[in-house]
């Protein structure tokens, strides 16, 4: 398959990205709210529960992994990457090495990982990954984000697009306008419209091939602590507005993250996309707690019952589905409640 075939084929309609490359940091704290031990075995067994779910034939096109994940042998005979290869979904894997301090601009962070990558993605595509992750992390406070953590950003995101590609993957470029703060809807479209731009003109100059590469930005949405609240109608119309005007026609998917959104709201804003959605950009998902959070609390109640843990995660990546295509509502939640 050629980079654009692989890209597409992840954002295939009626189908998205499940974003299970959580650090083992973070899954500590996942499993914390849960009261589940974090070690290695219950790690792969929670994952592989959703690997091996109806849920990756029907819903998923692609499954981030993280470095530990992308190594292990499940319990049920084949390797992580072959489980889901085996459910003809692509593998793919988080390259970065996280957002670390902003040399100039403590506050801020910029994402690490350049330092001998080539060789992790050489090991990485024996593995069987054929796409990879890396995300930018960008706040919105007083004089935030700077221009310094744009350009550095940028520019780090499209080192790593041009290495992927060079060793035949198709990269996530993800630039995230985090939903921490007290700015309004405005704000967040001005800041996700100066990131998009400075993304694209690093990813032309280091010469990557916007055709096998797929964007996974924030939705315009306001701050978390904003008096001006917005609709999903005006969350949609305010994203899709953005994408049109600073997202490149020659990429072909755009898969949001769910950031700080309930599994609902994650639904909802992404379906009120797809209902006015005029592009040729195949639109979706590349969610982890907007596709797990549900699943993880069935983990949490009883770690043996595949069943309950699959149906929540089946139920809540059909919901998805649905929303890829402008076909979500709310009575359909309601109906399987």
């Amino acid at each position: 398959m050629t980079l654009e075939e692989i890209a597409k084929k992840m954002c295939a309609k009626g189908k998205g990205i499940l974003a299970a490359d959580e650090s083992t940091g973070t899954i500590a704290k996942r499993f914390k709210s849960i009261n589940v031990e974090n070690t290695e075995k219950n790690r792969l067994f929670f994952r592989q529960t959703l690997f091996n779910s109806q849920a990756m034939k029907n819903y998923i096109g692609g499954v981030i992994l993280f470095d530990e994940t992308i190594k292990q042998k499940s319990t049920l005979g084949p390797t992580i990457p072959e489980l889901i290869s085996d459910n003809d979904v692509i593998p793919g894997i988080k390259v970065d090495k996280g957002a670390k301090p902003l040399a100039g601009s403590l506050d801020e962070t910029v994402t690490e990982g350049l330092d001998g990558l080539r060789e992790r993605l050489k090991e990485y595509y024996g593995l069987g990954a054929r796409f990879t992750k890396w995300r930018a992390v960008y706040k919105i406070a007083n004089k935030f984000p700077s221009s310094q953590s744009i350009k550095s950003n940028a520019h780090a995101l499209a080192r790593y697009a041009a290495l992927v590609q060079e060793a035949k993957m198709v990269p996530i470029v993800e630039p995230e306008v985090l939903m921490d703060g007290n700015h309004d809807i405005d704000m967040c479209y001005k800041v996700t419209t100066n990131v998009l731009n400075e993304c694209y003109n690093e990813l032309t100059i280091q010469k990557v091939d916007l055709k096998g590469t797929v964007l996974k930005p924030n939705m315009i949405i306001p701050g978390t602590e904003s008096k001006k609240k917005s609709n999903s109608e005006e969350i949609a119309k305010k994203t899709l507005e953005c994408l049109k005007k600073n997202v490149p026609s020659d990429v072909p998917g755009i898969a949001f993250l769910s950031g700080g959104q309930t599994e609902i709201e994650a639904s909802e804003n992404l379906n009120e996309i797809n209902k006015i959605n005029d592009t040729n950009f195949l639109i979706t998902f590349s969610y982890g707690r907007g596709l797990q959070a549900s699943a993880l609390k069935a983990f949490g109640k009883d770690q043996k019952d595949h069943s309950s843990i699959q149906k929540a995660f089946d139920h809540r990546a059909k919901m998805n589905s649905l929303s890829s295509k402008g076909e979500w509502s709310k009575n359909l939640e309601e109906v399987a409640a």
